[in-house]
């Protein structure tokens, strides 16, 4: 079926980088990153791509400084695996939240989709940077279906760019779910751009104007 949503105007080529959307994707490596405003709090991230794209596609390098490894035969893309850092906190109604437990909950739930509890549960680690480290060999290199989310930015370029995220779980369904499900079964989370996609505020729009005269712009709002 021809579809224009993948394509870069002027080449008609599918573009290298995912896009928010109902997708088929495996993870190519899990990282932990702190965030740069909190040294406490940790984005959950999944370096993920897509199925190999026929036709004219040329991906990404999969190392910009050794060339010699090929190209990605998919699209590829960053999926934080929460809308916002996991972090130790105190929810008003006195519930104590802790980071590292609901990191391992994240990781419980895509071995569940992968049917991999069994070996996860093998994993053991001092630090929750250790565990995640242990868990890629364990869940990478396996697709499955995914709902991505995105909150749009726009780079010093101008360019629209999709900080791409899985939506919570919900009664509506789940983000991410396994191949095998018979379609009546499924409850992956069905992509709506009204729901999932955080258009860019832009500048010009965001700007607020101080006494001073001194433009004050929040891309990274949560």
């Amino acid at each position: 079926m021809l579809n224009t949503k993948d394509m870069q105007v002027g080449t008609g080529k599918a573009r290298p980088l995912i896009g928010p959307g109902n997708n088929v994707v495996k993870i190519n490596s899990i990282t932990l990153d702190q965030t740069p405003y909190d040294s406490d709090a940790f984005n959950l991230n999944l370096h993920v791509e897509t199925e190999p794209v026929s036709g004219d596609f040329e991906g990404f390098f999969r190392d910009k400084d050794n060339e010699s490894l090929g190209r990605y035969e998919g699209q590829i893309g960053r999926v934080r695996m929460s809308p916002y850092p996991y972090k130790d906190t105190t929810l008003p109604s006195g519930r104590e939240i802790s980071r590292d437990q609901e990191i391992l909950k994240a990781m419980i739930f895509l071995s569940e989709v992968m049917d991999k509890r069994s070996e996860l549960d093998q994993v053991e680690a001092e630090t929750i940077e250790t565990f995640i480290s242990k868990a890629n060999t364990i869940l990478c290199g396996q697709y499955f279906n995914v709902c991505l989310a995105s909150r749009e930015w726009e780079n010093k370029e101008g360019y629209i760019n999709n900080d791409l995220y899985l939506p919570k779980l919900s009664k509506d369904g789940i983000p991410a779910e396994a191949m095998n499900i018979e379609s009546s079964s499924s409850r992956l989370i069905a992509f709506d751009k009204a729901e999932h996609v955080r258009p860019v505020q832009k500048k010009a729009e965001s700007v607020t104007t101080t006494s001073s005269n001194k433009n004050v712009v929040d891309d990274f709002e949560l």
